[in-house]
C-alpha cells in the first residue's frame, strides 16, 4: 500500500492480521447475522422496505468505514481476556453536532465513496485519513463485511476491517465534521458495566439496540450494532445485562449529549 494514493485499489490481506484477530476473520461473514440477530424482524422488515423503495428511486449512495484494530501482533499469557491483548483498541469517532445525518453520534471513521474510489477499501482509507489524520501507509486492511444499509441516510455501507500494530497518532481534523476522535481500549466495550441497551421511539414504535457507555461517547446505533456483532463474533463477548435499557436522550445526557 505503501506509495498509492489513497483512493487506488488497495489489496486485502487477511494473512497479515495477528493470532488474536484471526477468529474474527475466519468467521467474519458471520457479522452481520450477528447483527441481525438482535434487531427484530419487524425492523428488519422496515429497514428492507427502505432499502428497495431508496434503490429504485436512485436515492441509494455507496460508503465505507474503516474498523481499525490495533494492538501487539502478539498475546500475552497473561492476558485478562483469553486471547486478545490487555492495550488493544478500536478506532471512533463522534461526528460534529452541526452535520445533517448522524449529528453528534459515536462512528467509525468513514463516508461517502468519492467518484475517484476505486472500491470501499480505498473510501475508507480516504475517509479516516481526512477525519483523523492517520496515516494510512501504517495500515493493513484485512476484510470487508457485508454491506449494510443505513435508512436515514441512504447509504449502502461497508465496513472494512484493518489491524495496524502502531497507527501512530490521530486527531480531530476538521471540527465542522468530528468532534471527537479516539482509541479505544477494546476490554472497555468488553466491560459489561459499559454495556446497555437504547431506544428511540418513532411513528409510535420503540427498538431497543446495544449501546456501550463509555467515557466520552455512547456508542450505539449502527456503530453499537456492528461492535456487538464483532464481539460476539470474536468471542470477546462477556456476560452483560441486557435488561437495562434506557431512552435514548437519558444515556446521552450521562455523556454530556443530545441528540439533535
Amino acid at each position: 500500500m505503501r506509495g498509492l494514493p489513497v483512493s487506488a485499489a488497495v489489496p486485502l490481506s487477511p494473512e497479515v492480521g495477528p493470532d488474536w484477530l484471526q477468529p474474527l476473520l475466519t468467521n467474519v461473514h458471520d457479522v452481520r447475522g450477528a447483527y441481525q440477530r438482535r434487531v427484530p424482524p419487524e425492523v428488519l422488515a422496515d429497514i428492507t422496505a427502505a432499502n428497495t423503495a431508496a434503490t429504485k428511486t436512485g436515492r441509494v449512495r455507496d460508503a465505507a468505514v474503516l474498523v481499525l484494530f490495533s494492538g501487539p501482533p502478539e498475546t500475552p499469557s497473561a492476558s485478562v481476556v483469553p486471547g486478545l491483548p490487555d492495550d488493544a483498541d478500536l478506532l471512533v469517532t463522534v461526528r460534529a453536532t452541526t452535520l445533517r445525518h448522524h449529528a453528534g453520534q459515536a462512528a467509525f471513521p468513514g463516508g461517502a465513496r468519492d467518484p475517484g474510489d476505486d472500491g470501499p477499501v480505498a473510501t475508507a482509507l480516504r475517509e479516516a485519513r481526512e477525519e483523523t489524520g492517520i496515516d494510512v501507509t501504517r495500515l493493513h486492511p484485512l476484510a470487508t463485511l457485508e454491506r449494510m444499509f443505513i435508512p436515514p441516510s441512504g447509504f449502502h455501507v461497508v465496513p472494512v476491517l484493518a489491524y495496524s500494530p502502531d497507527p501512530g497518532p490521530v486527531a480531530v481534523v476538521d471540527e465542522a465534521e468530528t468532534a471527537v476522535v479516539a482509541r479505544v481500549p477494546v476490554r472497555a466495550f468488553l466491560n459489561p458495566e459499559n454495556r446497555l441497551m437504547v431506544y428511540r421511539s418513532a411513528n409510535g414504535s420503540r427498538y431497543a439496540g446495544p449501546a456501550f457507555l463509555l467515557n466520552q461517547m455512547l456508542v450505539w446505533g449502527f456503530t453499537g450494532q456492528v461492535v456487538s456483532a464483532i464481539l460476539d463474533v470474536a468471542g470477546w463477548a462477556q456476560p452483560w445485562d441486557n435488561s437495562r435499557v434506557l431512552e435514548l436522550d437519558d444515556a446521552l445526557a450521562l455523556v454530556g449529549g443530545d441528540t439533535q
